[in-house]
């Protein structure tokens, strides 16, 4: 048995995960999730069906991960210890992991769904407050800094880089040239590519038997 089971279907953010798992190097068994027909393995250890999710086969116990944010770092954690934040790292590290999984999602979200508060004091009320000054964070940030934690790559890039890729991607984050350039940074990681090929194949395999 592998060390891990990867619950995944290609078009969701299993994506982000499969690259965590890559940068990792961590050995995983991938069960594919059909939306139609959801397995009951996958349902026993997450109901609310969510996708990704892991199981962690380890030291005879089994230890269910949910969450992307959670996965990348429980994996850090587990099997890439390089990939962590050191003492002078982990501010900015927890920092941006937790503002992707936040309010970067939120605005993304919102923007995308066409959910807009103008009040400035309603804006107070969200995690957020607007998608500009969300993104204005961010930008501000990687115009100083060619990773999350400075120079160096850590598992906390996976999480809000695949944010920042996909944004830019389908446009649900608007093009910036320090986004652009951190993203172009982290596409040519070996992990990156060999994980994105996977899924590429896969999502054209999907398409092939529905067309």
């Amino acid at each position: 048995m592998a060390d891990y089971t990867f619950f995944y279907n290609p078009m969701s953010r299993a994506q982000i995960v499969r690259w965590a798992l890559h940068e990792a190097g961590a050995d995983y068994d991938p069960v594919l999730v059909p939306y139609a027909e959801k397995p009951q393995a996958f349902l026993d250890a997450n109901p609310m069906g969510k996708l990704p999710t892991i199981i962690h086969h380890h030291e005879g116990h089994d230890h269910v991960v949910t969450e992307c944010a959670a996965i990348c770092h429980y994996l850090a954690e587990m099997d890439a210890p390089d990939l962590l934040p050191g003492s002078h790292e982990m501010a900015d590290y927890f920092r941006w992991l937790f503002f992707a999984a936040g309010p970067l999602e939120q605005a993304v979200t919102s923007k995308t769904m066409g959910w807009e508060v103008s009040d400035p004091q309603k804006q107070g009320m969200l995690g957020f407050g607007s998608y500009e000054r969300t993104l204005n964070a961010l930008d501000g940030w990687l115009s100083s800094h060619d990773f999350v934690c400075g120079a160096r790559f850590t598992m906390a890039d996976v999480y809000v880089g695949s944010h920042v890729d996909w944004g830019l991607q389908f446009g649900s984050i608007e093009t910036r040239d320090s986004l652009s350039t951190y993203a172009d940074r982290l596409r040519v990681r070996d992990a990156y590519q060999s994980a994105k090929a996977i899924d590429l194949k896969l999502i054209e395999e999907m398409q092939a038997e529905e067309g």
